[in-house]
């Protein structure tokens, strides 16, 4: 029986499919390389600034020298340093600029259930419900 669990306890350790991104949660557009990583680290979410004062929010590959970005918002209209990406109390998932202004959002909110945010290992960030459904 000793063998038995000694062999699983590796695989609840990996089972985890990802880290949860709680309500109220954010990353602001600096030099400071927040980001929200997959369980694996090799994907990454935040901003990657592009050109100087000018930020791109994106996923990108997050373990090769050359982080290749393989997602982005709004990519046709970069956002200035103090610019935040959040996960609202409410469920809204919204990109705003330094001033607060509107600039990119997600279709679900709390109405549909968004209980919480998580960057995957398949690259994708999603928004899921408390039951683990991606919305």
């Amino acid at each position: 029986m000793f063998f038995v669990l000694l062999f699983l306890l590796p695989l609840s350790a990996t089972a985890q499919p990802y880290r949860n991104v709680t309500l109220g949660s954010s990353i602001t557009a600096n030099n400071k390389n927040s980001t929200w990583l997959s369980p694996s680290e090799e994907f990454a979410f935040g901003f990657q600034q592009i050109i100087r004062g000018g930020y791109l929010l994106a996923i990108w590959f997050n373990k090769i020298p050359e982080r290749t970005i393989v997602w982005s918002a709004n990519r046709d209209n970069l956002v200035q340093e103090g610019s935040k990406v959040q996960l609202f109390a409410d469920g809204r998932f919204e990109l705003s600029d330094i001033r607060g202004g509107f600039k990119w959002t997600a279709a679900a909110t709390s109405r549909d259930g968004v209980a919480y945010g998580a960057m995957l290992d398949t690259g994708n960030f999603v928004l899921a419900n408390s039951s683990s459904g991606a919305l």
